[in-house]
C-alpha cells in the first residue's frame, strides 16, 4: 500500500493502482473520454489529466501509477483550463452539428463540453472533411467527421472482439481512424459484431439499422436476454412507441458484458416480422383427433369437395402450448407402445442451455427409454 493525498485528503492505495483507478475508488471524479474500463488505457485524449505536486507538467490519469506522498489536484485552475482547450481543440475538428446528431444527448464529448462549458474556437472548425456514412457495411455507419481519435473502436476491436480492423492512418492534422489498410470494413475481416459501435463515445460510428428513429430521451431501454443460443447474452432493447427499434449493450450483463455477436445486435427485426410464430401450430386432424388423412399426388389439382375436405384437415391451426404439448407427448407414447421406444430419436441444439439439453436426455434416456439421442454439434 502507498500514501498518497487527492485533493487534500489522506488515502491509501494498492502499489501499481492508476492515480484514475485510486480516485474512482475513493469518490474523486477525473473526466474521461479515451479511457474504459474494459480496455486498456492508452492516454489519448488528455482529459484525464491532473496536477501532481513537484511534477513539470500535468499528468495523465488513467496511465500514471501512484506513489508515496504523491499529492494530486483533480480539479485545480491549471487543470480545468487546459481541460477546457483540449475540448476546443476537439470541437473545432468536429461538426457543429448536435441539434441534429442521433445520438445527442448519449455524447460523451457532448457532456464534457456542457460541464467545462467549451465551444468550437473563435478561428472556427473544419467542418465535414471526410464522407458521411462512407462504409458499405449493412449495419454500422461511420462518420470519421464526428471521430475525436480516442481510438477506443481500435482497442475494442482487437483487445474484446480479436480482429483487429480498425488502425490509424497517417500523422498530425490528417491523422484518421481507417479499417485496414484504408479499405471497406468487410474487406478487412469486420464480423459486424458493432463492438467498435458499443464503445464510441460520439456518433463516429453508429448503428445503420436505427439511425434517425430516435433520440436517446425518447426511448425506453428494457433489459432481456438474446435468444439465438445458450450462452444467455444480456442487452437493452431500445423501445419508441412500443416497437423495438434497437439494441444496446448492457455494461452489468452478468454473461457478455459489452460484448454482443452480430445476431444479437442486430438481428431483432423478427420480432415485428408479419410472419412471426406467436403461439404453436397444430394440424387440424391432430387438433381434432381423426386419423392421418390420406393425401394423393394430385391434391392441388383437386378442386371437388372430397380433396377440399383432406386439404383442410391438413391446415396448420393456431392453439395454446398445453394443447400442442399433450398432443406430441400422446404421440410419442403411441409411438413407443407400438413400435418400441428405440424407433424414437432425438436431436438436442448448441443453441439450448446445458440444462435444456440435459433434460432432454432425461427425457430420451429415462422416460422414452432410448439412447437414440445427439447434439447438432457433434453432426
Amino acid at each position: 500500500m502507498v500514501n498518497i493525498k487527492i485533493n487534500g485528503q489522506p488515502i491509501q492505495v494498492e502499489t501499481g493502482k492508476t492515480i484514475l483507478q485510486a480516485a474512482q475508488v475513493n469518490g474523486f471524479e477525473i473526466p474521461t473520454l479515451c479511457y474504459h474500463k474494459d480496455l486498456n488505457p492508452t492516454g489519448n485524449c488528455r482529459m484525464c489529466i491532473v496536477e501532481v505536486k513537484g511534477g513539470r507538467f500535468l499528468q495523465a490519469a488513467c496511465v500514471t501509477p501512484v506513489w508515496e506522498g504523491m499529492d494530486i489536484q483533480t480539479h485545480s485552475e491549471i487543470v480545468t483550463k487546459d481541460r477546457k482547450m483540449t475540448l476546443e481543440l476537439m470541437l473545432a475538428n468536429h461538426p457543429q452539428d448536435c441539434i441534429t446528431c442521433d445520438v445527442s444527448g448519449e455524447c460523451e464529448l457532448q457532456d464534457l463540453a456542457y460541464e467545462y462549458k467549451a465551444s468550437a474556437p473563435a478561428w472556427g472548425s473544419k467542418g465535414t472533411r471526410y464522407p458521411v456514412d462512407s462504409d458499405p457495411n449493412p449495419f454500422i455507419r461511420v462518420d470519421m467527421n464526428r471521430c475525436i481519435l480516442c481510438r477506443r473502436c481500435v482497442s475494442a476491436c482487437a483487445e474484446i472482439q480479436v480482429r483487429d480492423v480498425w488502425g490509424v492512418a497517417k500523422r498530425g492534422i490528417d491523422e484518421v481512424i481507417v479499417a485496414g489498410a484504408n479499405t471497406a470494413m468487410l474487406e478487412a475481416r469486420c464480423e459486424s459484431c458493432g463492438q467498435c459501435v458499443a464503445y464510441c463515445p460520439t456518433g463516429a460510428l453508429s448503428n445503420k439499422m436505427n439511425y434517425g428513429m430516435a433520440r436517446a430521451h425518447q426511448v425506453k431501454k428494457v433489459t432481456t436476454t438474446c435468444s439465438y443460443c445458450g450462452v444467455g447474452c444480456q442487452f437493452d432493447l431500445l423501445v419508441k412507441n412500443n416497437k423495438v427499434i434497437g439494441v444496446q449493450s448492457n455494461p452489468n450483463a452478468p454473461v457478455n458484458g459489452m460484448a454482443l455477436c452480430v445476431k444479437g445486435r442486430y438481428g431483432y427485426d423478427y420480432i415485428h416480422h408479419p410472419e412471426r410464430l406467436k403461439k404453436p401450430r397444430v394440424r387440424r386432424y391432430l387438433l381434432e383427433g381423426k386419423k392421418k388423412p390420406v393425401i394423393s399426388d394430385q391434391l392441388p389439382a383437386l378442386s371437388n369437395v372430397e380433396g377440399s375436405v383432406i386439404s383442410n384437415q391438413w391446415d396448420w391451426v393456431e392453439t395454446e402450448w398445453d394443447v400442442a404439448l399433450n398432443i406430441v407427448a400422446k404421440k410419442l407414447i403411441e409411438i413407443r407402445n407400438n413400435f418400441g421406444a428405440d424407433s424414437l430419436g432425438f436431436l438436442t441444439s448448441a443453441k439450448c442451455t446445458n440444462e435444456e439439453n440435459y433434460l432432454m436426455n432425461k427425457l430420451a434416456r429415462q422416460v422414452i427409454g432410448t439412447n437414440n439421442i445427439d447434439h447438432c454439434a457433434r453432426l
